[in-house]
C-alpha cells in the first residue's frame, strides 16, 4: 500500500512542527538569544518540509523492505 501525495504532506508538516520547535530550543540554548531561535527554525521549517516531502516520495517507490500482504478474497 503506498501513501497519496495528501498523507505525505500531512505527515511532512506535522514533523516538521515538532522538529522546529526542538530546532528552535536548541537554538535558543546556543546563542541566548529568541529573535535568531525564532529565524533559524523559521527557514528549516520550510526547507525540511520540501525535504521531507521528497524523501518519503523516494521511499515509496522503493520496495526495499515491504512485505506484501495476501488478500482473503478478490473479487
Amino acid at each position: 500500500m503506498n501513501d497519496n501525495h495528501y498523507r505525505s504532506v500531512l505527515k511532512a508538516i506535522s514533523w516538521r512542527v515538532t522538529g522546529t520547535v526542538d530546532t528552535i530550543v536548541i537554538s535558543y540554548f546556543v546563542t541566548g538569544k529568541m529573535e535568531m531561535a525564532l529565524s533559524i527554525g523559521f527557514v528549516e521549517l520550510f526547507t525540511k518540509i520540501f525535504l521531507y516531502y521528497m524523501h518519503e516520495r523516494i521511499w515509496n517507490r522503493i520496495s526495499f523492505g515491504r512485505v506484501k500482504t495476501k488478500k482473503d478474497y478478490e473479487i
